[in-house]
């Protein structure tokens, strides 16, 4: 088995050492010995889990460590104090903050390395989870459901083209970072992207604004001004609610659609600007034709390559991977860490129908981020109810039924030789101690007659938690 790296900072001389815990669990351990070392060495290479080693927080340079830990979310950072040290408010802020989990001196070897080894395996999957999105980084769009490939592989045919796009879908869906998304994949990306809220703007305003105007063409003009279609000559110009847009200015744009030049107000020039139109609507276009709302000749005009955004209720598969993904930007925000959601808050975001799309999901996510409590976010903080867990029980026996099987069967198969069967199951020993334990094959194999009941509730709980949580243990587990 391949060694896994770990850092362990130990800030003061008589800390712990880790070596005989951790290096026959397959962990190359580097030490450093002050906050500005091991800075140094996780910008040099990364590090996915991390020991804290402290005897005295009260002596150590506190607001340097809390800046370290926060520059490095990627990493799981366990800390291991002397427990004088867990009086002091700023080890609960220490640890209730920013720590995955926390261990008091003496040291529990097979803890310690369960801890180590769950931590380490947190850190891969939201490494996982960032690598399975950074194929479409330059659309700065996240999906893996089918809807979402199908939309990548068609923004991709449509970028390559000049021709105008007109995109379709419900308010909050991503119609912008449609648009921005193939503006991104297009030869003109090296140009100007120039967002137009159609609707937003004022009508006796619009004119001005997307065509520009002379000096003193009206009252208040004291300057000459380009519009938004002159700003994003050789580049993109995205119209947005198009269907908003006055029939008189209809017809203008379809005179720039048509000969590639516009007009300033109080001007006679032409001016001609190389920029390629993408407009969208939450409105259906052809029944705004034909209640004469809207002009036909413009809209064959935008329709040439027509592309609609699914709204979130069709790409479930998303749900949790955007969420993830928000967190991780908003979170920002928040001094303390959060390690993610609760099991209750996955699934009461894969019931809900999401009617304002990813933009709603935004909100409850920033909204959560600010008034959760705790390190995980729960339903309740996101404002959703919690649907029958029905099925989602289903789910868990399943798995912990398939797991269970798994280790019976490797176990036959090795001769009940626990280091082969570990190493054929790609964990350590340690980990298939606590798998056997947890399953109850901790016994002598001849033993075994029938398998636990696979709904057992403690059972359930401790898979929910090997997934979705990272509970602070008490000082006295440590």
């Amino acid at each position: 088995m391949k060694k896994r790296k770990i850092l362990c900072l130990r800030l003061q001389k008589n800390s712990a050492s880790f070596d005989q815990y951790l290096q026959e669990e397959e962990w190359e351990i580097h030490y450093a010995a002050e906050i500005l070392v091991a800075e140094r060495m996780m910008r040099e290479e990364p590090y996915l889990v991390c020991l804290l080693a402290i005897e005295n927080v009260e002596l150590i340079q506190y607001e340097a460590l809390i800046q370290l830990l926060k520059a490095h979310p990627e990493c799981e950072w366990i800390g291991v104090f002397h427990p004088d040290s867990l009086l002091s408010w700023k080890c609960h802020e220490l640890i209730l903050g920013h720590l995955f989990d926390y261990h008091t001196q003496p040291i529990e070897s097979q803890r310690l390395a369960q801890t180590v080894g769950h931590a380490y395996g947190r850190a891969m999957m939201r490494q996982q989870s960032k690598r399975r999105f950074s194929t479409t980084k330059d659309m700065a769009m996240v999906g893996e459901s089918p809807a979402m490939k199908s939309l990548f592989k068609h923004i991709k045919q449509i970028a390559s083209s000049e021709a105008t796009v007109l995109i379709g879908g419900e308010n909050g869906s991503g119609k912008e970072l449609t648009a921005l998304a193939i503006h991104r994949c297009s030869p003109r990306s090296n140009g100007p992207f120039v967002p137009v809220s159609c609707g937003s703007i004022p009508s006796q305003l619009i004119q001005s604004e997307l065509f520009g105007y002379q000096r003193g063409a009206f009252t208040g003009a004291a300057a000459q001004k380009a519009g938004f279609i002159e700003s994003a000559d050789h580049g993109t110009i995205f119209l947005d609610e198009i269907a908003d847009l006055p029939l008189d200015l209809q017809t203008n744009l379809l005179r720039f659609l048509q000969e590639k030049t516009i007009t300033r107000i109080g001007s006679s020039a032409s001016i001609p600007v190389n920029a390629r139109v993408i407009a969208a609507s939450n409105v259906n276009l052809q029944e705004a034709v034909k209640a004469g709302k809207f002009r036909e000749d413009l809209f064959y005009r935008l329709n040439v390559l027509p592309i609609i955004v699914p709204p979130l209720r069709e790409r479930k598969e998303d749900i949790e991977l955007l969420a993830n993904h928000f967190l991780e930007v908003f979170g920002k925000e928040r001094k303390t860490r959060l390690n993610g959601f609760t099991s209750e808050a996955v699934q009461a975001m894969l019931s809900h129908n999401w009617p304002g799309n990813v933009r709603e999901l935004i909100n409850r996510i920033r909204r959560a981020i600010v008034t959760t409590d705790g390190r995980l976010i729960s339903a309740e903080d996101l404002n959703l109810e919690i649907q029958s867990l029905l099925k989602n029980d289903d789910l868990a026996n399943v798995r912990i039924s398939a797991e269970r099987e798994a280790i019976f069967n490797c176990l036959v198969r090795a001769g009940k030789n626990k280091t082969r069967a570990a190493q054929d199951l790609g964990v350590s020993r340690m980990t298939l101690y606590r798998l056997m334990e947890k399953h109850g094959l901790s016994g002598n194999l001849e033993h075994i007659h029938s398998k636990p009941a696979a709904n057992s509730e403690n059972a359930h709980h401790r898979t929910s938690d090997m997934h979705y949580s990272a509970p602070i243990k008490s000082p006295k587990l440590g």
